[in-house]
């Protein structure tokens, strides 16, 4: 058996026409629409990146007991399980978060790996003597304040124009890559290709051939990299960014297509998945946010895009799929594919029973209520497939909130001193096998501490009836269906082992002693 995996970053479903909700086309996307299954309820896990790909990796949720962080070593790892089973696992990457202190272990689990350099602030190009005015010319001030502090964009900005020099885009390298271990490698057998592109994520940076079709995108300063959090920007500028992005989908589209070309020249149909998805979307103006791990988790963040086109040999029928999937899933999935046992931590469902006889994994049909989703820290959600709810901490930020780790480690950063000061070395947990890991308190005086930039004021608990009010913009009010919500969510934290301590934050002490009733 054999597999692609196409992971791409910031990849917002509405932004694609096979999902029905675009403002543009996107012709290649819609074909590998038609030859699989095309999941319709798929939600996220874990946000934001590095907690997606553990996600991803281990079939668990990672934001219950920590934030951004590296692997830990008691993770059973996708990549590392197929390699030691003697699957052979190629990484081809342009994320470079997996080479910062923050995304230790996740590439070396892999037989091999390729990393693709110059995307967003990767630390590639040397600028001693940057070009202050040049760039305060060349890019709007509402990406930057010029006057004042030119560093926290300034790898950007020296790899951009190294890049447009040379006329080579990373996303143009990891699909040539692809392609090439495909030319070499498609008649080997028990391998599995991750593709995974650091597109679509800000900033939107795409080749000129791609921005021609959007005319909002040209002319004036280049903005195409915004802040998170509430819209800060005027309606044009606005524009401008959205055209932006909607000009790298089109490129993500364009590669992706001929990748699907391959497929069909070299008839890998026959005998290869091709899985795609992505990490998470995010929000361009909608509700009045930008991006995606400072605002509420709305769908257009939250409900991504999954598409798995099964070989022929695997009796799999193309259609839509409405039952409610999620990131962690697609570990177990893989496992499957490659007829390998599902450790027992995993808490997500292999989707093979699903395509091929449409039993529902979650939700009011089956007998695993939804999913529940979220960032380290902030509200947890939950959906089941007709609702969804942000349940936010009673409590506030910092309080009963630990991290539970043996790899203490910020996105870009150590944990500081101050961080262990009253950190306790506790029991092994239920999926640790058999490691004592560290229980740390958070600190708001930390400078890697996330949950000092979640918003406070908007921090409202809220129900959302997907059916009548599909973009979310009307909370309502249904005592009876909140608490049926509050029940699924205390039942699927039980279920993924949360510490006592979750109960308390998120007022589900009343609901947890339930349980222990039943």
């Amino acid at each position: 058996m054999k597999a692609v995996f196409v992971l791409f970053d910031s990849l917002n479903r509405h932004a694609l026409s096979s999902y029905g909700m675009s403002e543009i086309q996107t012709p290649n996307f819609d074909r590998l629409a038609k030859r699989g299954v095309t999941f319709d309820s798929h939600f996220v896990g874990s946000l934001p990146c590095l907690p997606a790909r553990r996600d991803i990796q281990t079939g668990r949720l990672n934001f219950l007991h920590r934030g951004w962080g590296p692997l830990e070593p008691f993770d059973h790892s996708l990549a590392g399980m197929l390699r030691d089973s003697g699957i052979y696992t190629h990484l081809i990457t342009d994320h470079y978060h997996y080479f910062e202190d923050g995304g230790a272990g996740f590439h070396g689990r892999y037989s091999s790996w390729e990393f693709i350099r110059g995307q967003e602030k990767d630390k590639w190009r040397p600028a001693i003597s940057p070009p202050a005015e040049r760039y305060a010319q060349r890019y709007h001030e509402q990406m930057h304040d010029f006057s004042s502090d030119i560093n926290a964009k300034l790898p950007y900005f020296v790899n951009r124009e190294y890049l447009e020099q040379r006329g080579d885009f990373p996303l143009a390298q990891c699909f040539d890559s692809a392609q090439a271990f495909l030319e070499s490698h498609h008649a080997d057998d028990q391998w599995l290709l991750h593709l995974e592109c650091f597109d679509p994520h800000e900033p939107f940076f795409a080749p000129e051939r791609f921005l021609q079709a959007f005319p909002d995108a040209l002319g004036g300063k280049i903005f195409d990299w915004p802040s998170y959090g509430r819209v800060d920007i005027d309606a044009e500028l606005l524009k401008t960014l959205r055209a932006n992005y909607h000009a790298l989908v089109l490129a993500c589209d364009h590669y992706l297509g001929r990748l699907l070309d391959q497929f069909d020249r070299l008839d890998l149909w026959k005998d290869t998945w091709l899985i795609m998805s992505t990490d998470h979307g995010l929000l361009l103006g909608e509700k009045e946010y930008l991006g995606k791990n400072r605002p509420p988790f709305f769908n257009e963040v939250a409900h991504i895009p999954l598409m798995i086109a099964a070989p022929e040999s695997a009796g799999i029928t193309p259609r839509r799929e409405a039952a409610v999937t999620q990131t962690i899933d697609l570990m177990p999935t893989f496992l499957d594919i490659f007829d390998q046992p599902i450790p027992s931590e995993v808490t997500g469902y292999s989707l093979l029973p699903l395509m091929r006889d449409g039993n529902p994994l979650r939700g009011a049909d089956s007998e695993t209520p939804g999913a529940i989703y979220g960032q380290f820290g902030a509200a947890i959600n939950y959906t089941d497939g007709r609702y969804t709810y942000f349940l936010y901490p009673q409590v506030p930020f910092e309080a009963d909130l630990y991290q539970y780790t043996l790899m203490p480690a910020h996105m870009r950063t150590f944990f500081e001193a101050e961080e262990f000061r009253d950190a306790q070395l506790i029991e092994p947990l239920a999926f640790t096998q058999g490691f004592p890991v560290l229980k740390l308190p958070i600190l708001a005086s930390s400078r890697g501490n996330m949950t000092r930039r979640y918003p406070l004021l908007e921090a409202n608990t809220a129900l959302y009836d997907l059916e009548s009010d599909p973009v979310q913009r009307h909370p309502i009010n249904d005592p009876d269906i909140e608490q049926r919500m509050r029940m699924a969510i205390a039942t699927l934290l039980r279920a993924n082992d949360a510490p006592d301590e979750m109960f308390t934050r998120y007022g589900l002490s009343d609901v947890a002693e339930r349980l222990e009733v039943d």
